[in-house]
């Protein structure tokens, strides 16, 4: 995919930075992560696997929080606002883009958050309760006409939310959207058959689904995956070119200090760019992307422009949210 090919390309350059000399000790107190979703999401999986080796490079100790509520916009508030110089936003790149456009109103403004670097991507699992008879995505829209299937998701807006609405208009689906706080909460539920089918990022799904606890119908990259040879794609199940997933990235306050940032995306590169972490992240089904401070904020606007057409056909809003 062109988008995911520039942004590997663009990493080396984020890891060469020199870092440059501060006027005083940075950090000179503990970094915080924030994450702006439940505990169990990717976000947070990611956010808890590189803390403690980013502290390592660092010197400091780094605090992963999570900072829940508005689909995000609650810990990117935090985060955009912060005049601490030690605070930064790992999330859903694409979520944080859709909400600078489709929320009426924002508790900060998109242009107080800046882009440090991109970390990883994983794709989209299109999964049901394993109760549900539909074998593939045709069954399922078939299923629907009988009954209108609840369809559950991170937050109104959320990446996985308009993915699955996508889906859903392609195959002339009929569905109804239940939101929760993060894509923990949404895979719990479904899993316990309360709702029936979710898009939800891989590094958190797969592990239920390998448990038997979720039902996987399909993936969301063009091409079938070597750690899941036999899951089908959306996109060869009806849904032509059918590519999402989640992006996950660190963005910091725009007034951060400009050494202070670079030595940061530095950081985080050099962490995630680790022959341990790259594994463990391949082995769940996640691959290593790193990317320049401009090359991830221009990713933002890219993501918010895809997204636009489909928020109009969808009609998502975020009021209402939990």
């Amino acid at each position: 995919m062109q988008r995911r090919q520039i942004l590997i390309a663009g990493g080396s350059a984020a890891a060469s930075l020199a870092w440059p000399v501060l006027a005083a000790a940075w950090p000179d107190k503990p970094l915080r992560i924030i994450v702006p979703f439940p505990p169990g999401g990717t976000s947070d999986v990611i956010a808890r696997l590189i803390s403690k080796p980013l502290g390592d490079v660092l010197k400091t100790t780094v605090v992963v929080e999570n900072k829940t509520g508005a689909n995000g916009a609650i810990g990117a508030a935090a985060v955009a606002q912060a005049t601490d110089e030690h605070t930064m936003l790992l999330s859903d790149m694409s979520s944080l883009a859709i909400n600078a456009i489709i929320a009426k109103e924002l508790p900060y403004k998109p242009q107080q958050l800046a882009g440090a670097t991109m970390l990883a991507y994983s794709p989209h699992l299109l999964c049901t309760n394993p109760s549900i008879p539909a074998k593939n995505l045709r069954e399922l829209a078939q299923l629907s006409q009988t009954k209108p299937l609840n369809i559950a998701s991170s937050g109104i807006g959320s990446a996985n939310h308009l993915g699955a609405a996508e889906i859903a208009l392609a195959m002339g689906m009929k569905f109804v959207h239940v939101p929760f706080r993060g894509g923990a909460q949404s895979i719990a539920d479904v899993a316990a058959g309360n709702t029936q089918l979710v898009l939800n990022g891989m590094l958190a799904t797969l592990p239920l689904v390998q448990a038997g606890r979720l039902k996987l119908i399909g993936i969301s990259k063009r091409t079938r995956m070597a750690l899941l040879p036999d899951a089908p794609t959306i996109a060869e199940q009806g849904v032509k070119d059918f590519e999402s997933g989640t992006y996950q990235g660190v963005a910091i306050a725009a007034s951060m200090n400009k050494a202070a940032a670079a030595r940061l995306a530095a950081a985080l590169v050099q962490v995630i760019r680790e022959p341990d972490m790259r594994a463990r992240l391949v082995a769940a089904g996640a691959e290593v992307m790193t990317s320049t401070p401009k090359e991830t904020s221009d990713f933002l606007a890219r993501e918010g422009e895809r997204w636009g057409s489909l928020v109009k056909r969808a009609g998502a809003k975020l009021e209402g949210n939990a």
